[in-house]
């Protein structure tokens, strides 16, 4: 039988989960040809917010790389749009001439932003928060300036606001609304997270109304309709999306809001579906993914020619961390007009909850600051159980002993464990009953759970191991260091241990690597674990490493470098102060700004110039490129703050210096602040310390980074000897325990701690932990000084490699 010519028009993610699932029914029905607008393959438009870190990158948000296409015998087009749909010819067109035929055509358009109609809005400076090019204007903008304006207080605009936030720039939100992310929480919830927010040094205008963006050529400032003013370099536009139903209505195509579709996401022209954003199904149309899948696997059914009951619309709910705050809701969480509303506030942990019943059912449900009962109420809102038998106030409490504490044990079949997929408990249920998988990696194969963010990767294997029972195999559960192996980070450092491992080839000759050269993920892991296992004899491979760290400067988009002195504890003087201008002004540097971390960073500097310019600094390296520690923030402390009750600057510089250098798994920053008021944003670092009446508080597992986390409170301490020698054990606990590239604050949340705490307890194991974090400092030498008393290594370096 000849294959039916199946057409998607979009690469999005509603599309291609479609395609996923024909393929999963009936891969040999169709060959597939599917058009994207932008120039990437699939990727999750969720976590956008984590390129605009800076931290990562595109292919690390990819859902589907360029071989997955080639593997399905998809024809891909990128960078290609159709324009019209010749629905008697049945081929579509594209803007760039291409006419291609179809049986079947699916249009999952997705939606635009919604752009204000304003006076200056197109000036340039002015983005929506959309797609990856949307991301690489704010990169590229807050390179160079640093007032942002983002208009619109929903889930986008302060997930844009967190990352400009994050790229260090002075970032207002403004919002029409009187409280934040109304569509998704009520009045009380929404101020809760103004204040988290604010905290994180986010500000906000409420209840206001842009009139017009000024500026010339480009934009400097917004106007309001009360006649005040706000001067910005950058204003984001995230006020709402439209579903994109241009090509509908150029097809002639029903259209309303979006494009009409029935139960089986049938337009009103045979054998053309839509599905996605930009469909609408009885009057709705929705943006969250878990709908968009539900409707991507009726499609797939229906045009594979399976019975389906048909799309019966959803219950909507929101699960999600906004910059580190837990929120949920689902359904019709507003009361009155005979709703009852029951709350529990917990002022001191800043947790509310509230749940919304009518007739004795609950409808609505907002949480705040604990997320973790949101499938279960919204378990009870989708089947409208009757609660009439309870205590309503009992349904906010945290689970009784009857699924022995079980969020997971507790949920139905029916409710979503990865809300990224769409991917209920009883598909996974299903995929090891009668798919035979056995681990988390297999289910993630099988039904896409954990594929996205990784967030539900616990809840995965939790209902692995329900499911399975004492048939689980709690050693296949590991995740191999890269597909270039099977063994786990523990298996890799124990066999190093060992069998007295040397070298890198080595460990993949003896350890069975399935790949001669290894791959760019576990060449640096490898070099990094066997420089930890044996710091003093261990002879670092400067090919491993990564580009950054190998030039020891930060690569930058135009192929430039910048280079960041070492200043301890954020303390500088005149003397450096001129060594850094005359370089400046001999090299020509074009942009000299200070970090985050109270360093100068001099951007713009050639290849070639480096070695130079390091001589001519006499300057430590301040390691801005590595994995390693970074900077020490400091406050200016007891000497001169009026609050300050420790030498903050002090121990910083102490702690800088004698920890500079040191190889970590990741990035590590610390901070230390003389007084609870905590000036130097101790409160969000690896390591942060916050100077007290008689002595410091030792905060641990901070990060203001794409996952907000605060730090935990490890110690109290007297003395500041007492604090380093803590941070000493500390990290060289996470140095041996934490797998390459974790960072310490998602390192302390696997391990725990209290498991941390119990092992610093013991002084026998906090003395050996410094007994061989001083092995691994004895070694340290400041690479740029290294490099510019070495002639072979420097032309090696600068004369004759060439950078990709």
């Amino acid at each position: 039988m000849d294959k039916k010519k199946l057409v998607l028009v979009g690469n999005g993610m509603a599309g291609v989960k479609t395609i996923e699932e024909i393929l999963k029914l009936s891969r040999e029905s169709f060959e597939i040809t599917i058009f994207g607008a932008e120039p990437h393959p699939n990727y999750n438009r969720i976590l956008l917010s984590k390129v605009l870190q800076g931290d990562t990158a595109v292919k690390d948000i990819t859902l589907n790389d360029w071989d997955w296409y080639t593997e399905n015998n998809i024809q891909l087009f990128t960078s290609e749009t159709v324009i019209k749909v010749d629905s008697k010819r049945k081929v579509v067109i594209t803007d760039l001439g291409r006419i291609e035929p179809y049986d079947e055509l699916i249009l999952a358009t997705g939606s635009l932003p919604f752009i204000l109609p304003i006076p200056g809005a197109d000036k340039k400076g002015v983005t929506a928060f959309r797609d990856i090019k949307d991301t690489e204007v704010m990169l590229e903008t807050s390179k160079e300036y640093k007032k942002a304006a983002v208009i619109g207080g929903g889930l986008l605009g302060l997930e844009a606001a967190r990352g400009l936030l994050n790229l260090g720039m002075d970032v207002s939100v403004i919002h029409l609304a009187p409280y934040l992310m109304e569509r998704q929480l009520d009045p009380q919830a929404g101020k809760l997270l103004q204040s988290e927010l604010e905290m994180q040094g986010m500000k906000f205008l409420l209840e206001k109304q842009t009139q017009e963006i000024f500026g010339n050529d480009r934009v400097e400032g917004l106007r309001f309709s009360d006649g005040t003013i706000l001067d910005a370099d950058l204003v984001v536009m995230a006020v709402g999306i439209k579903p994109n139903i241009e090509l509908a209505k150029a097809s002639e195509i029903a259209v309303n809001r979006g494009i009409v579709v029935n139960d089986y996401l049938q337009t009103s022209v045979p054998d053309i579906y839509s599905v996605g954003e930009c469909a609408e199904h009885n009057g709705t149309v929705y943006g969250l993914v878990a709908p968009l899948f539900e409707q991507g696997k009726i499609l797939a059914k229906h045009i594979s020619g399976l019975e389906t009951k048909g799309y019966q619309g959803s219950v909507l709910s929101t699960q999600l961390k906004v910059s580190g705050v837990e929120v949920f809701s689902a359904g019709d969480f507003m009361e009155g007009e005979g709703k009852e509303a029951i709350k529990v506030f917990d002022g001191n942990d800043s947790i509310y909850k509230k749940i919304v019943i009518q007739d004795n059912k609950i409808v609505g449900a907002v949480l705040f600051g604990d997320s973790s009962d949101g499938n279960r109420l919204f378990s009870m809102i989708q089947k409208q159980a009757d609660v009439s038998y309870t205590t309503k106030v009992s349904l906010l409490q945290p689970l009784n002993e009857e699924f022995g504490g079980s969020l997971v044990a507790s949920m139905s079949e029916e409710e979503i464990i990865c809300g990224c997929n769409g991917v209920s408990k009883g598909a996974i249920i299903e995929a090891i009953q009668n798919q035979g998988c056995s681990s988390v990696d297999e289910i993630k194969a099988c039904t896409s759970a954990s594929r996205s963010c990784g967030g539900c990767k616990p809840l995965v294997a939790e209902v692995l191991q329900l499911t399975l029972g004492s048939e689980f195999d709690s050693s296949i559960q590991k995740e191999a260091i890269c597909s270039c192996t099977t063994l786990s980070r523990d298996e890799v450092v124990e066999e190093i241990k060992a069998k007295g491992l040397t070298h890198i080839r080595e460990v993949m000759n003896v350890l069975g690597w399935m790949t001669e050269e290894g791959c760019s993920k576990c060449r640096p892991a490898l070099n990094y674990y066997l420089g930890m296992v044996n710091p003093i004899d261990y002879k670092d491979e400067r090919e491993s490493r990564f580009v950054n760290e190998r030039m020891h400067a930060n690569i930058q988009k135009d192929g430039t470098y910048s280079v960041v002195p070492r200043m301890y504890g954020g303390v500088t003087n005149s003397q450096d102060l001129r060594r850094i201008a005359d370089v400046v002004d001999k090299y020509e540097i074009p942009l000299v700004k200070l970090t985050g971390g109270q360093r100068i960073d001099l951007l713009g500097v050639k290849k070639e110039d480096l070695p130079k310019i390091w001589t001519e600094l006499d300057m430590p390296s301040g390691s801005a490129y590595g994995k390693s520690l970074r900077t020490v923030k400091t406050c200016v402390g007891e000497q001169f703050c009026r609050f300050g009750t420790q030498d903050s600057m002090g121990l910083g510089i102490d702690l800088e210096k004698k920890f500079e250098g040191l190889q970590t798994p990741h990035k590590v920053k610390m901070a230390v602040s003389a007084c609870p008021r905590s000036c130097a944003e101790s409160g969000f670092k690896d390591i942060g310390f916050i100077g007290i009446d008689g002595g410091w508080e030792l905060y641990v597992g901070g990060n203001g980074g794409t996952h907000v986390r605060g730090g935990d409170l490890l110690y109290k301490v007297k003395t500041s000897e007492e604090a380093m020698e803590i941070t000493g054990a500390y990290l060289q606990y996470y140095r041996e325990t934490a797998n390459y590239l974790e960072r310490t604050s998602a390192w302390i949340e696997r391990v725990g701690l209290t498991h941390v705490r119990s092992v610093l307890d013991d002084k026998e194991k906090r003395q050996a932990l410094n007994e061989r974090m001083d092995d691994a400092l004895s070694v340290i030498k400041d690479p740029w000084k290294t490099i510019t008393e070495d002639e072979k290594v420097r032309k090696e370096l600068f004369e004759t490699v060439v950078m990709s």
